[in-house]
């Protein structure tokens, strides 16, 4: 099982990022996905996730900016973020869950003020 995590990168404030999460060995449909951040220091935390039938659930401090969405066909969750903050730089995780949990690599996003 392999969750793959790109698009990470460095963006100033107010600007946006996509990062993209492909999975394989896992029957991605049936999977809650997910996507986590973790601040340096600090534990992992949720920003949102996304069901097998595509309801969405978000942490108030991202709602409103960030969408999660997946693909199906592609194996594949994004997260969009917009009006990125100085405050959303962490490391990025996405997140897979059905009867069993799997995490990918963590994607750095920075953002600068």
């Amino acid at each position: 099982v392999q969750l793959q995590a790109s698009g990470g990168g460095l963006v100033q404030a107010g600007g946006s990022l996509r990062l993209s999460c492909t999975a394989s060995g896992i029957t991605f449909s049936s999977y809650r996905m997910g996507w986590y951040r973790q601040f340096p220091g600090q534990e992992r935390e949720l920003v949102g996730t996304i069901t097998s039938t595509g309801t969405t659930t978000y942490v108030d401090a991202v709602k409103g900016r960030f969408t999660i969405s997946r693909d199906n066909a592609k194996n594949t969750v994004y997260l969009q973020m917009n009006s990125l903050k100085p405050e959303d730089t962490a490391v990025y995780y996405c997140h897979a869950q059905n009867y069993y949990i799997y995490w990918g690599e963590g994607t750095q996003v920075t953002v600068s003020s």
